[in-house]
Order: C-alpha cells, then sequence, then structure tokens
C-alpha cells in the first residue's frame, strides 16, 4: 500500500481552514487498504513565484524573472537558486549566506545533506511554494534533511520539520509494512536516523505490534507466534539489533527472541554458515561478518533455553571462521558447554560444505567436548556418563563418513576420560562400525583409533565379539585374546584345574617372543582359546553334578 502526502502551492489551497492535515480522513483509509492513504498539508506563504525547476544534465535551474543569486552545489548537482525563499525556510541556509556578507551571487556547497540531489529538489520545490509528494521511500530522508536545514516553525510556521513529522508519525503508528520501509530508506542515512530517533520509533512500534498480538496468540500453535519472523529478517544487523531490543524490552518470550535471532542469522549469514569464503563484492566483508556475529552474541537472549544447541554450535562455527573477540569467543563456547547434557545427537549435527570435508563438522563437536571437560570439574554434580553415551552414539552415526579420518575419530574418542564410561561397549560398537566403513586404513592408523578400548572394560558379550571381529588390529587382537586367556585360566583354577602352570608356560613363551602380531598366530591362539572354553565348561558342569550329589 503506497502513503502519498501532497504540499499544494498556495492556489492549490483546499477549503479545510488552518489545520496541517486531515487526520480523520488519514486513518480512515489506513486500516482498510482499499484506497491509497492522502494528507493534504499547506506550505508557508511564497516569498518568490517561480514558473519550473529545469534540469540541464548535472546543473537545477529556476525558471523566474529575477535572476539567480545563490548556487548551491549538493554532491554532482548544481541548483541555481534564490536566496530569499531559501533563507527564509532553512536557519542554516541562512548562517552561511549572511556569513559571507555578499550583495552578489553566494556559492555554497552542501557535504553529507541528508538524501544527496533527490532530497535537495524536494526542499527546492517545498520554499519555492510549490506541490510535494511524500511518500514512505523518500519521507525519511525528507525528514533528516529538513533537520539539516534546521527548517523549524521558528521561522516560519508549518515548515519542513512539522510536515514531514506529521506524515512519518502517521505511517509509523499505522502501517506495519510501511514501517519497514521506512527502515530500508534509513540505510543510506544511518547517522541521521539514528539521531533524530526515526529507527527507534520504527522499532518501538514493530515491539508494540509483537507484544500484541504475543498476547493474542499465546494459546495459538507455534507458526502463529512467529508470523513477524520474516519481515524482522530483512531488517540489516544495526536495525535488527534495535528491533530485538525493543521486543525485549516488552517481555516478550525469550524463546521467541532467540528464535528470531537464529531465523535471522540463517537467512544472512547462510553464505558463511555454509563455508563459502568466497565471498563477492554483493556479499559481507570479512570485517562486517566478524562485527555482525559480535553483535549476535551479545544479542542472544540470556535465559536457560532460550537458543537451541544446534543454532548455537553452528554460530560456534562461524565465530571461528571470522576470528572474533576471544573474550566473546570463550562466552560462547561455556554457554554451550553448559548446555551439552541436556543434548541429543542430531543437535550436534553441523554440516560441511567442502569437497575434501566429512559432511560434518566434528572438529566443533571436539572443541566443545573439550571445553565441557575443563569446566565439569568445578561442577557440582557433572552428567559425565550423559556426555559420554552422547559421544559415543555421535562417533557411531559419523563413523560411517568416508571422509572422516582417523585423527579426528580418534581426537573425538580421547577428548573424554575413561571414567565418562560405565563401560567401552558403545565406544567398541562405534569403532567398528568405522573399521568397516574405512578398510583401507593403514595397521598404524586401525591401532590409533583402538587404542582407547580396555579390555576390562566390555561386557561379555562385547568380548565374545571382539574374538570374531576380523577387522580388529593384530596387535589389540593379541592383547585382548591374551587377557582373555589369563581371565579363563583364573576360571580354571577355581574350578579346580591345574592348568595353571601350562598356561603360564604359554603365556612367557609369547612375552619371549614379543606380540603375535601375524593372522595365522592369532588364529593359532582363537582356537587355543575355544578349547580353554570348551574345557572350562565340562569342569562346570562336573562341578555342578557333583554339588548336586551331596
Amino acid at each position: 500500500m503506497q502513503y502519498k502526502c501532497a504540499i499544494p502551492a498556495e492556489h492549490d489551497k483546499p477549503t479545510m481552514g488552518r489545520k496541517s492535515h486531515d487526520t480523520q480522513n488519514l486513518i480512515g483509509h489506513s486500516i482498510s487498504g482499499r484506497k491509497c492513504n492522502r494528507c493534504v498539508i499547506f506550505p508557508a506563504n511564497v516569498s518568490m513565484v517561480a514558473e519550473a525547476l529545469e534540469r540541464r544534465n548535472q546543473d537545477w535551474i529556476i525558471r523566474t524573472k529575477v535572476t539567480s543569486d545563490l548556487i548551491i552545489q549538493v554532491g554532482h548537482s548544481t541548483f541555481y537558486l534564490h536566496k530569499l525563499p531559501m533563507v527564509s525556510r532553512s536557519m542554516y541556509l541562512n548562517r552561511l549566506v549572511f556569513d559571507r556578507r555578499s550583495n552578489g551571487k553566494t556559492d555554497l556547497q552542501l557535504d553529507n545533506l541528508p538524501g544527496g540531489t533527490e532530497t535537495f529538489e524536494s526542499v527546492v520545490k517545498f520554499c519555492y511554494g510549490w506541490k510535494v509528494d511524500l511518500t514512505v521511500a523518500n519521507i525519511a530522508p525528507l525528514y533528516s534533511a529538513a533537520h539539516f536545514l534546521e527548517m523549524t516553525d521558528d521561522l516560519e510556521q508549518g515548515n519542513l520539520i512539522s510536515k514531514t513529522e506529521a506524515f512519518l508519525s502517521f505511517l509509523i503508528l499505522t502501517s506495519w509494512k510501511d514501517t519497514f520501509q521506512i527502515f530500508k530508506s534509513c540505510e543510506p542515512i544511518s547517522y541521521w536516523a539514528k539521531e533524530l530517533g526515526i529507527v527507534k520509533r520504527c522499532s518501538e512500534a514493530i515491539a508494540l505490534n509483537v507484544q500484541a498480538n504475543n498476547v493474542e496468540n499465546s494459546v495459538l500453535e507455534d507458526r502463529h507466534e512467529k508470523w513477524w519472523f520474516e519481515d524482522v529478517s530483512a531488517l540489516r544487523i544495526d536495525h535488527f539489533i534495535e528491533v530485538i531490543q525493543s521486543i525485549k524490552s516488552k517481555a516478550v518470550r525469550s524463546e521467541l527472541v532467540g528464535s528470531c535471532i537464529a531465523h535471522w542469522t540463517a537467512k544472512r549469514l547462510s553464505r558463511i554458515t555454509f563455508g563459502l569464503h568466497s565471498l563477492n563484492p554483493k556479499h559481507m566483508t570479512h570485517q562486517l561478518q566478524k562485527v555482525t556475529t559480535e553483535c549476535l552474541i551479545k544479542l542472544l537472549p540470556v535465559e536457560e533455553n532460550s537458543v537451541s544447541f544446534n543454532f548455537l554450535l553452528h554460530l560456534l562455527k562461524v565465530a571461528l571462521m571470522v576470528k572474533i573477540n576471544s573474550e566473546l569467543l570463550n562466552m560462547l563456547e561455556r554457554r554451550i558447554s553448559f548446555m551439552l547434557e541436556q543434548c541429543r545427537v542430531p543437535d550436534l549435527l553441523v554440516k560441511n560444505y567442502g569437497d575434501d570435508d566429512s559432511a560434518c563438522d566434528v572438529g566443533i563437536v571436539i572443541r566443545v567436548v573439550e571445553s565441557y571437560v575443563s569446566f565439569a570439574a568445578s561442577k557440582p554434580t557433572p552428567k559425565l556418563f550423559v556426555v559420554g553415551r552422547l559421544v559415543d552414539d555421535y562417533l557411531a552415526l559419523v563413523s560411517r563418513d568416508e571422509k572422516l579420518s582417523a585423527k579426528r575419530f580418534q581426537s573425538l574418542v580421547e577428548a573424554l576420560p575413561k571414567d565418562a564410561r560405565f563401560c567401552d561397549d558403545n565406544l567398541y560398537t562405534a569403532i567398528d562400525m568405522y573399521l568397516k566403513a574405512h578398510p583401507s586404513l593403514i595397521e598404524e592408523e586401525r591401532v590409533s583409533v583402538c587404542k582407547t578400548l580396555d579390555y576390562h572394560r566390555l561386557s561379555q558379550e562385547a568380548r565374545e565379539h571382539v574374538m570374531k571381529n576380523d577387522r580388529l588390529p593384530a596387535k589389540i587382537m593379541t592383547r585382548f585374546i591374551l587377557l582373555e586367556q589369563v581371565n579363563m585360566t583364573r576360571s580354571m583354577t577355581a574350578s579346580g584345574s591345574n592348568y595353571r602352570r601350562t598356561k603360564i608356560q604359554a603365556i612367557l613363551k609369547v612375552s619371549k617372543r614379543g606380540w603375535m602380531n601375524s593372522r595365522k598366530e592369532i588364529k593359532i591362539m582363537k582356537k587355543e582359546l575355544d578349547k580353554m572354553k570348551v574345557q572350562l565348561n565340562e569342569l562346570q558342569m562336573c562341578k555342578l553334578k557333583l554339588q548336586g550329589q551331596k
């Protein structure tokens, strides 16, 4: 819906007295949207009659019977004007002109005029009494230019500041859509938009709408609560921050605020999140990426569970890529670490998009787990076993990835201390799945992957699986078989067998020769182990029969 405010010349006055605008007419059409809203306001008395404003290349010339005595340079354009109509409405121009004390032509240059040439054209038209159209696109620059030029009612009643103020206030108070268009028009005039409170007023208006609808929709579905996300996510970072801070001040639920921040981040920082480093000029510079990421971290609601773990993990990845402030980085890592105990495996999934990278970013998970371990010691009741199970399940999920290196896999295994697991069964499952998915690993890599496995921390069922598993490296398999033989020897001795002496001799014989590393020797050891199992079973059966006869 387009709003237009026409500022007619003196001869266009309608019969509505001296009011600056017809408020009832404006509000009546703003809600329904069936008509284009129109506000009619009156300029001050025209001090000079001018026929037209003509443009010749970069020159703007007032066509009148009086010779031009004021030349104003705005950007690359030159305006040939007259002192009287301009200084009578602009205190700023008044000072500049009379400071020169020139009886002839005066040359001025306006640097940093909000809105530039296009806006100054509207200012000139207003000063000469011509009709000026105010739209959603030009109201903020024109309002800012009016303040820059000090076009107050002290000079003449109904000057440009008061007239643009009326229409700007109307738009902000009555139209959600136009408020966002005003935000867009404020981007080239950021300083003035902030100094004059335009951004603040727009932010407050949006926050009030969100608050009101949030109360009304509090019992409705989640998607109804998020109706405003898409519009707010179109805002530039500085405007987005203002809006979120205003929404926070209205006591909107922190989970909803956190979800909106995550939505904005997914839309605006997606190229960084996806790992596309080669940004063209249309996208953010590295410095802007860094500042934006730091602002988002500071903007996050402090309430527990106000943002999801997975979003924070993605934000951490971006933060590491753009190398944010170390203090902020530590704060973010600590917050993520505190949430680790409540996580599920899907929460740990952060994708990689490089051709040579593994599908999931395992490195970011290693970093978080290591951070958790560092502060878990100071926590009153750390849930190490919960995190241990989580990590093992995550390892099982990512183990199938052919591009996941043995070193990265091993680093995640070793990120947790041994006492973080009740037993190593889940870890063994993940390791076995990794070995199966990576048959081309050299023996050294296979050993490094398996070296954290502890025979004594495996269940009997897992040990039996180990004895049949040909994927394990020979060195690890030999060690496990010897330990199994020792256990079985102890069991047989307890059952009354005299096997102990011969078995010790066998172990000593092996130890003198060194570790058995060949598959052939391992196969022989497994057969011997099977015989021992049969003998142990027979001994236990005999023992039961003897006990039954007593």
